[in-house]
């Protein structure tokens, strides 16, 4: 799955209520353009270059899946909605509200809509104390110094007052570190890894995924389901109960909570499905000797999807081997995931409907879906 970039914005307001008008816009980026992982304090200082009242700036980090050309674009499209008028004369202005990509990781880019870093960042203290308090280690790609360095010898005389009030960060309204394990699971092409990277990116928290795609059964066993069936799920089993169990025993200081793509018992469900009577008797015993020393996840989250956007998924994703999975098979792991749910009274269980929605193409989606987990 494809990594977002990290951008660095800077904000200022200097007309109507200049701190509303800096906590709209913090909303608006996290609900549009992507995750805000850190805000600076607020600073007042006076119009640089021109007459006007005093401005209260501020920086955050964003991680966003946009390209810096895209996420300029949409902060501009923030600015027109929330009021702002950009006039053709030059110089300076009041405005409701500014924002400007500073730097996007090391990325230099020139083109007629967009330069970063911005140009005039090392000169502007107003810009560079806000951002001194996120990214004070962070490097100027061009002068191959950090903002601490570059504010430390900047010319800019302003003095700046830090407003005693915080500006709230949105994240925060999303509260999953009071699960210290999360599994989220689905059928073939749910979107349950997509999801969990993503909690992971955004939340702090350690990623278990699944190894799948090292089990050397499974592209046989989408050939002759009966010869393979027995020994895909057995080893599935192992590698399942070996990584689970690694990687909950590994005690990580630095997250908040643990987020996976599945739970081991998965391992029942699909081989229900797979194996004769008699082979699935013997599993079964088995599975329930391993599964008893298994931490159990304190939050399941299935994510369901109707069969046809499960097939449009899995023509989409392009494994050679998942293409000739037929309705039937992925309408028993649905029946048998849903069965499980009704009957687990030892942790918490949430089904999420998401045929009609795209969590990783639509951030409104994802936000909907957060907020869905959250909610238990």
């Amino acid at each position: 799955m494809m990594q977002p970039t990290t951008f660095y914005i800077a904000l200022g307001s200097n007309k109507g209520n200049k701190l509303e008008n800096l906590q709209t816009a913090v909303n608006t980026i996290h609900a549009q353009v992507g995750n805000v992982k850190l805000i600076s304090k607020v600073y007042k200082s006076a119009a640089f270059g021109f007459e006007s009242d005093d401005f209260f700036n501020a920086c955050l980090v964003l991680e966003s899946y946009f390209t810096p050309s895209k996420v300029l674009k949409k902060l501009l499209a923030i600015e027109t909605t929330m009021g702002r008028v950009r006039t053709k004369t030059s110089g300076y202005e009041a405005r409701v509200i500014d924002l400007d990509v500073i730097l996007a990781e090391d990325q230099i880019i020139d083109t007629k809509t967009l330069k970063v870093p911005h140009p005039e960042m090392q000169k502007r203290k107003f810009v560079l104390q806000p951002l001194h308090d996120i990214a004070s280690k962070v490097k100027h790609p061009i002068f191959n110094k950090d903002i601490a360095h570059l504010l430390q010898v900047c010319e800019d005389e302003s003095v700046l007052e830090p407003i005693q009030i915080w500006l709230k960060n949105p994240r925060k309204d999303y509260n999953f570190s009071k699960f210290n394990y999360i599994a989220i699971e689905g059928n073939i092409g749910a979107g349950k890894t997509s999801l969990a990277t993503m909690m992971a990116q955004d939340f702090n928290a350690k990623l278990i995924l699944e190894r799948f795609a090292d089990n050397p059964f499974l592209p046989k066993f989408y050939k002759d389901a009966v010869r393979y069936a027995f020994p895909l799920e057995m080893s599935f089993l192992a590698d399942r109960y070996q990584q689970i169990s690694d990687d909950l025993s590994q005690l990580d200081l630095f997250k908040d909570f643990i987020v996976s793509d599945y739970d081991v018992f998965k391992s029942l469900i699909f081989s229900k499905i797979t194996l004769q009577n008699d082979e699935f008797k013997l599993y079964r015993k088995l599975f329930y000797l391993m599964y008893k020393d298994i931490a159990k996840p304190e939050l399941y989250v299935y994510l369901y999807q109707n069969t046809e956007r499960l097939q449009q998924n899995i023509k989409k994703r392009g494994r050679s081997y998942e293409q000739s999975i037929e309705n039937n098979y992925l309408e028993k792991i649905n029946e048998g995931y849903l069965e499980f749910l009704k009957t687990q009274t030892d942790f918490n269980t949430k089904i999420i409907d998401i045929s009609n929605i795209d969590f990783v193409k639509n951030r409104a989606d994802y936000l909907w879906l957060l907020k869905e987990i959250c909610d238990v």
